[in-house]
């Protein structure tokens, strides 16, 4: 098996993991306040993240590539995962998927700036057609929109973008789970204070559903997922393999229906159909 098809196979497992991270987040946000949940499941990660490196005796990252990694925990521990558990208490899960939808477009530009990449210009067109198809889903479906909860959601995928991007472009020297556990380490002191500071005032009224949410997310979505999605993106290109996070609006959708139980009527599939045929064409034009 060759290092492009690994890198796909990677980046698939890692898109699967990620799916059910906003409705988790939906579910935990029900007891938990956004920002607690986005510190303590750092915080958790984190731990775990500092004992994988000490057993298996990871060498320190070098002094270029501390600012790096501190760039990718802004992104990734910290921005994405408040950003997205904010715009939640405003707009239904279901929205704020189709915002993932976005994503592959503003991996692809970061893989430019960040990673060195060059796909050709029929890849950005088609790119592009599939964000436009998103973004205009997401300002026309008066009934779910909020003008707080989309600023939020595009501002999350801005930032998840670079984060996916710079990370990526680390794990080519490091390896994909040393960039997530380095990054989840180097924030650690901090989230351990910031869950201190604003855990809540009593545990007994919090349901199960959010105690198992709090532990999906800090688990999977914090730390296990990242090990395959930035594994994948180094081997198999970041514009290229990132254009796998198409499918993830359909599989968060469907547990979203199924765990949340939130309608997802026949349009979402529409717009969703038609992002992920552009990115299936674009994806042959993601390298020259």
């Amino acid at each position: 098996m060759n290092k492009s098809t690994n890198g796909w196979i990677n980046g698939f497992l890692g898109m699967l993991i990620f799916s059910g991270s906003l409705p988790a987040t939906r579910l935990a946000i029900m007891d938990f306040d956004p920002l607690f949940l986005t510190v303590c499941r750092a915080a958790i990660a984190g731990v775990l993240a500092g004992i994988l490196l000490l057993v298996f005796r990871q060498q320190r990252p070098i002094r270029n590539e501390v600012l790096p990694l501190i760039l990718v925990a802004l992104c990734v521990v910290v921005g994405y995962p408040l950003l997205t558990g904010l715009a939640l208490k405003y707009v239904t899960t279901a929205h704020a998927i189709i915002y993932v939808g976005l994503l592959p477009l503003s991996t692809a530009i970061f893989g430019v700036l960040r990673g060195g990449e060059h796909p050709r210009p029929i890849f950005w067109v088609l790119s592009a057609l599939g964000s436009c198809l998103v973004a205009g889903f997401a300002l026309t479906n008066e009934a779910t929109s909020s003008p707080i909860g989309d600023g939020l959601m595009l501002a999350s995928i801005i930032v998840c973008g670079y984060g996916y991007a710079e990370g990526a472009r680390l794990s080519r020297r490091l390896g994909g789970w040393q960039v997530i556990s380095w990054a989840l380490v180097i924030s650690l002191p901090f989230m351990l204070f910031l869950s201190l500071f604003n855990m809540p005032h009593s545990w007994s009224d919090i349901d199960v559903s959010s105690y198992l949410s709090l532990a999906y997310v800090s688990l999977f979505s914090m730390l296990i997922g990242f090990v395959f999605w930035y594994r994948g993106l180094a081997q198999g290109g970041i514009a290229a393999v990132g254009q796998l996070q198409l499918f993830q609006p359909f599989f968060g959708l469907i547990l979203s229906a199924l765990v949340l139980h939130e309608s997802i009527g026949w349009p979402i599939f529409i717009v969703n159909s038609g992002v992920v045929l552009c990115v299936a064409f674009a994806k042959r034009y993601a390298s020259k």
